[in-house]
């Protein structure tokens, strides 16, 4: 239709030119050059469709809908034809054999668990065995629960370590479970015996590093809990973990503020080289009492190691970063 052309004068001859290009394509490019030259921008049918404006304004709705439902006609038999190409091929490829129906279906993937999730699942198993329980906590943590109640308090020099991601209100993406910790401490009296997995985040990315990666904390806290029960519960842990009984464990001073004494925990295969794992200590002082626990009645203490380090030793994978690219390939191997 030219632009010159009475608007709708030609409608019904349109629909059935476009009916009969339809029906005579026989392959699917063919059938969307056609659907092209009527329904496209620059169709005979959107042409109809931008001629509207030439009509009286109470002429305009009963022409409107007049080509709106000539479209929906074409539209509908586009479809049909569609369909019918497409069993027209199917129907071709079967009378050459092309198309083996004999061949089994294929199903529908199966999933798997992550190694990460499946370490995670590990660990907390193994732990509960052991006698604690399992909390958690908000992922976005208020200064207090993420710092100063961890005897942190602002400008304190080891605010440094844990550079991290801020968001607004002066929230932050916790960099540790530990606010985990304070939380239950605030709401659970003594005796406390717990772990706190979860993500963390920190601005640190490198083979074994990443910005966001996965921690479990463990606080046990009564009145006579000491760094041999410390001891005790990391060896059995790691022992029933990796199911060895030759695991080798020891303890280096180090400083973290909210702990006193400090450790560095590493671990040993044998009479292989050390391998660092966790940190740990006593529970700071001003840590319970910062929670509303009595420090001189009650004692404790309290451990983090990351669960991606845990799956790389058991797994024997070298790049923390493989297990957060999504490369199906490589996470099939862990099913």
């Amino acid at each position: 239709m030219s632009p010159t052309s009475t608007p709708v004068a030609d409608l019904d001859r349109i629909v059935g030119e476009a009916l009969a290009a339809f029906d005579a394509c026989r392959d699917p490019a063919a059938l969307e050059n056609a659907k092209a030259a009527y329904l496209g921008k620059a169709g005979a049918l959107t042409a109809q469709l931008k001629a509207l404006g030439a009509l009286p304004a109470a002429a305009r709705p009963a022409a409107g809908a007049r080509i709106n439902d000539a479209k929906a006609a074409l539209e509908a038999a586009l479809a049909r034809r569609r369909e019918s190409l497409a069993e027209e091929r199917l129907a071709a490829d079967l009378a050459a054999q092309a198309l083996d129906v004999s061949l089994p279906g294929r199903g529908p993937g199966r999933g798997t668990l992550h190694p990460i999730t499946l370490t995670m699942q590990r660990v907390e198993t193994l732990f509960r065995s052991l006698g604690f329980a399992v909390a958690d906590g908000p992922e976005i943590e208020d200064d207090f629960h993420n710092f100063t109640a961890l005897n942190t308090p602002e400008n304190h020099p080891a605010r440094s370590m844990q550079d991290t991601f801020y968001v607004d209100g002066g929230l932050v993406l916790r960099t540790h479970t530990s606010p985990i910790q304070v939380r239950w401490m605030e709401r659970h009296p003594p005796p406390v015996k717990i772990i706190a997995p979860g993500r963390v985040y920190r601005v640190d990315s490198d083979a074994t590093h990443s910005p966001m990666f996965h921690q479990v904390e463990g606080l046990w806290i009564d009145e006579t809990v000491s760094f041999a029960d410390l001891k005790g519960v990391i060896t059995e842990f790691l022992r029933r973990f990796f199911e060895r009984d030759d695991v080798a464990v020891r303890f280096r001073p180090s400083f973290f503020p909210f702990v006193e004494p400090g450790a560095e925990i590493d671990m040993a295969f044998g009479d292989g080289g050390w391998l660092e794992l966790a940190g740990a200590g006593q529970v700071h002082p001003n840590v319970l009492t910062a929670v509303g626990i009595d420090p001189q009645r009650w004692q404790g203490f309290a451990f983090g190691m990351g669960y991606d380090r845990l799956a790389m030793l058991r797994y024997g994978v070298s790049d923390l970063r493989l297990f957060f690219e999504n490369d199906l390939r490589w996470l099939r191997q862990f099913a």
